[in-house]
């Protein structure tokens, strides 16, 4: 029989302990195959180095009680245009609108805003406004015609990324410069921007006729037939075909501040439409006056001259 070996020589070894040390990184998974953590770092570093600054432009969108229908829908139609842009629930037009609208525009995480004030359900104002330092910008509204109202045949694709083009006398005051820059800075739709398709299918045109600034938009149509096709940069074939809306913007004043503050700008042109109204009114009325006083004059005439007994009235009246 032989030797029983001892219990101590039967243990296993003691495995060695291992220092505390985190569990590698997974590497990220995409829809290529994976993504090592040293490919990724890199791509992000050279992102950061190329572009040094990227645009977060965001706009909130919104509009005072009691607007009509089709105010109404054209504010639907920027909405549609921008999708850069946040839409929110209407505001009481009180004088403390300004207060009011910029902590909305500060709880949206906005920079900037565009708001429709509807007054006596006849006249349209929009304010465009850089929140919170300023500038801010009141406009009068005039030709407002809606896409649903004009059944153009342009189509472009939502979301898509819009070309502006301005016309030259924007660059001839100080005030149309920065009327430029504030429409650049709202109605350019971010680089990169989620809900946005990085294709430039349609554009903006802002152009000045009789101080007033037009708004049109435009679709960009590309033949796409082999016979016809375009070659890069060929603007021969490319037509422009209107999708709309239209409007026309009046600037009424200019503020340093957003919705208020000291006036950098005020036009000297601008009659406000009551003015045009009680004009309207006035001539009306000087239309009856003038009816009037036809009247009274007929009757001082026939009185101071009365016509003279006419000997034959009583001619064929029967004798009684």
């Amino acid at each position: 029989m032989g030797r029983k070996r001892k219990h101590s020589e039967t243990e296993a070894p003691a495995p060695v302990k291992k220092s505390d040390e985190p569990a590698p990184d997974r590497p990220k998974r995409t829809l290529l195959g994976w993504k090592d953590k040293s490919e990724g770092e890199a791509e992000k570093a050279k992102v950061l180095t190329s572009s040094g600054f990227k645009n977060k432009e965001k706009v909130l969108v919104t509009c005072s009680r009691r607007i009509s229908f089709r105010y109404r829908s054209l504010m639907l139609n920027i909405v549609s245009l921008l999708p850069h842009c946040k839409k929110d629930s209407k505001v009481e037009a009180k004088s403390s609108k300004g207060a009011t609208l910029n902590e909305l525009i500060e709880l949206k995480n906005s920079n900037s805003c565009l708001f429709f004030e509807c007054r006596k359900h006849k006249d349209l104002y929009m304010w465009m406004v850089k929140s919170p330092n300023g500038p801010s910008v009141k406009f009068l509204v005039k030709a407002v015609h809606a896409m649903e109202e004009m059944k153009l045949t342009g189509n472009h694709l939502k979301g898509s990324r819009p070309l502006l083009t301005f016309s030259s006398n924007f660059d001839k005051d100080a005030h149309w410069k920065l009327l430029k820059e504030m429409l650049t800075q709202v109605f350019g739709i971010p680089k990169e921007h989620r809900k946005s398709k990085p294709y430039h299918d349609h554009v903006f045109v802002f152009s000045i006729v009789d101080e007033h600034i037009w708004f049109r938009n435009y679709q960009i149509s590309v033949p796409h037939n082999e016979s016809d096709k375009i070659a890069k940069g060929g603007l021969d074939k490319m037509t422009l075909i209107e999708v709309g809306p239209r409007f026309c913007l009046n600037p009424i004043k200019i503020f340093a501040g957003s919705f208020g503050g000291p006036t950098l700008y005020e036009n000297p042109l601008y009659v406000s439409p009551n003015q045009i109204r009680a004009l309207e009114k006035r001539n009306k009325a000087g239309k009856f006056a003038k009816k009037i006083k036809a009247k009274t004059r007929k009757k001082i005439h026939e009185l101071s001259n009365p016509l003279e007994p006419d000997e034959f009235a009583d001619m064929w009246k029967d004798d009684e």
